[in-house]
């Protein structure tokens, strides 16, 4: 399971499972990666739960 985070700059994929872990980014800077991971793991339910719907199964 994992989530797009697409910004101005670029776009990072995010693994969410067994934790909530880079991927793959490109064109952004530390600190936004930071801050998207941040963003990913406070919403990391949500997430989760929106997946589940989408993909059910």
């Amino acid at each position: 399971m994992h989530v797009h985070v697409a910004h101005p700059d670029g776009e990072a994929k995010f693994w969410l499972d067994p934790e909530v872990e880079l991927a793959t980014q490109t064109g952004l800077a530390k600190h936004v990666i930071c801050e998207a991971q941040q963003l990913v793991e406070d919403h990391l339910q949500e997430i989760i739960d929106a997946w589940n719907k989408h993909f059910p199964g």
